[in-house]
């Protein structure tokens, strides 16, 4: 499994795949990757540039849309070890259940780079290393933002959290939880799982408005932008004006949020990179160059956005997305 890897390892770093020269090339330079699904901007974008970040590398990436669905999911790795390909990458839609298939990539020595999430596992070698934002922080700059912006006022703020039982979702609430407890008079008063669409997360909001009677609501926290997006729409529809007689905040950083902030309709949003593969296939080209196993966990950076560089940023993201 060395030798294969080590020519994985040359492609990783560019050398072209003919001076390799050796069997078992296909396999060394061919990845799955057990992707949630399509149903965000930025898992479309994490596709994309995963895509793009094999091909430099000269690496075949197989992609397998799991449609929001850990058994779609499973079922993926398993076709992927049976076709013995040379590492696996996974975006776990949830954060449980994975050790008996992780468990059989481990049989076949097939190495398991977690990308945007975690799971919860007691054997931490079923998976090489988690390619991932720390999402407790992202929460956390979110919150905080929005402390800073209302200061000592009463806040009542209604939550758009994503899929329940992934561990982001978990992160991503007690990150803001914690920033707004230093105020006690911001509080979440309704939270509901948007599910990471646009659709539900303006299905969501219009019952938030209903409940609440629309003036009740200081502020909207969305566990991701297209979420926000259709919570801004919901407001729009009901009369109200999101970004000035409500606050929002969320994350990710998709091309859309930028423009609705440039459109004076969102106040911030927390980026989180999408390049998380190519920096799994780094880790994989280190791992089997010099042996030494990676840190279980790679950071990637996060940084919060407002609307005075939004039309920047939107004109410089739109294509990539």
């Amino acid at each position: 499994m060395n030798r294969i890897w080590r020519h994985a390892a040359v492609a990783a770093l560019g050398l072209s795949l003919a001076a390799c020269g050796r069997a078992g090339t296909d396999r060394a330079t061919t990845v799955g990757f057990a992707q949630i699904g399509s149903e965000s901007g930025w898992r479309a974008a994490e596709t994309k540039l995963a895509i793009s970040a094999a091909q430099a590398r000269g690496i075949t990436l197989k992609v397998a849309d799991g449609q929001q669905r850990q058994e779609n999911q499973i079922k993926a790795i398993r076709s992927f070890i049976a076709q013995g390909v040379g590492a696996i990458f996974l975006a776990p839609v949830v954060s449980t259940g994975w050790d008996d298939v992780l468990a059989e990539a481990k049989a076949a020595k097939i190495p398991v780079v977690l990308l945007d999430r975690q799971i919860t596992t007691q054997d931490p070698s079923l998976f090489l290393t988690a390619v991932a934002a720390d999402n407790v922080h992202e929460g956390q700059v979110a919150g905080e933002w929005l402390v800073g912006k209302v200061g000592a006022k009463p806040c009542r703020v209604v939550e758009l959290q994503g899929t329940v039982g992934s561990t982001l979702v978990a992160d991503r609430k007690k990150g803001f939880d914690q920033a707004i407890a230093k105020t006690p008079d911001i509080k979440i008063v309704r939270t509901q799982s948007g599910e990471f669409t646009r659709a539900k997360g303006k299905e969501v909001m219009e019952g938030f408005i209903k409940a609440e009677n629309a003036a009740g609501i200081c502020a909207v926290y969305a566990h991701n932008d297209d979420m926000m997006i259709g919570a801004i729409q919901a407001m729009k529809a009901a009369g109200l004006k999101p970004g000035t007689e409500i606050l929002t905040v969320s994350i990710d950083g998709v091309p859309d949020i930028f423009k609705a902030m440039a459109d004076g309709e969102a106040n911030a949003t927390v980026e989180l990179a999408p390049d998380m593969a190519a920096r799994g296939f780094d880790v994989l080209a280190a791992y089997q160059k010099d042996g030494k196993a990676p840190p279980k966990f790679v950071q990637t950076p996060s940084k919060l956005y407002l609307p005075d560089t939004a039309a920047a940023e939107y004109a410089r993201r739109k294509d990539l997305y």
